[in-house]
């Protein structure tokens, strides 16, 4: 199977796994499965901000959320050490199912320890595709589910205004200035700037 084809029936795959998401989200007028809807937006991110990107980068952005849904955040304890707890399951279970597909597209072990390390974000702040992954992924947040998050949690505004600070600590330059460009709500803007000021 040639590099185009094997890379056409990953992302293939990629999308049906996040095509069974039970949760949507409907834009348009059209219900679309939210992780897929993820996939895709994090792929549109990944091609404005770097357009040459790698074959193993552009897998790894692809699948970063695959399958989420199945390990909700509720399963585990509500605290700061169960959230890190889920963090840190989700990346080795979205490292493994990635995996797995792509094996299945016919990749070898090379290309799929590789796109296994990005997901996991290993290295962040010294390996630029891991950092570029990084700042895509601040990006589709901040420009897609950030506003919505902000009103959910509006009696604490403290707590949105960290994890905004700690997002912004996260992202390279690069991501800075494309995030700072994003056309967000005045008040969702009103946060970043906040949290910038601080």
């Amino acid at each position: 199977m040639s590099h185009p084809d094997r890379f056409n029936v990953a992302i293939a795959l990629i999308d049906e796994a996040n095509r069974q998401d039970p949760n949507r989200t409907t834009i348009d007028g059209i219900e679309r499965p939210n992780e897929l809807l993820y996939a895709q937006r994090m792929t549109s991110w990944l091609e404005k901000l770097e357009p040459n990107a790698s074959e193993p980068l552009k897998l790894a952005t692809r699948a970063q959320h695959i399958r989420r849904w199945t390990i909700p955040r509720s399963t585990y304890p509500m605290t700061r050490a169960g959230y890190h707890s889920w963090r840190t399951d989700l990346a080795k279970f979205h490292a493994d199912t990635a995996a797995s597909l792509l094996q299945q597209a016919g990749y070898d072990h090379e290309v799929i320890a590789r796109v296994q390390s990005l997901i996991r974000k290993e290295r962040l702040k010294e390996d630029p595709e891991t950092q570029t992954l990084e700042d895509v992924i601040c990006l589709v947040f901040l420009e897609s589910y950030f506003a919505e998050f902000a009103r959910k949690h509006a009696h604490e505004e403290e707590k949105v205004i960290k994890i905004l600070q700690r997002t912004w600590r996260k992202m390279s330059e690069r991501g800075r200035a494309a995030a700072l460009a994003l056309p967000i709500p005045d008040e969702a803007r009103k946060l970043v700037e906040i949290a910038l000021a601080g």
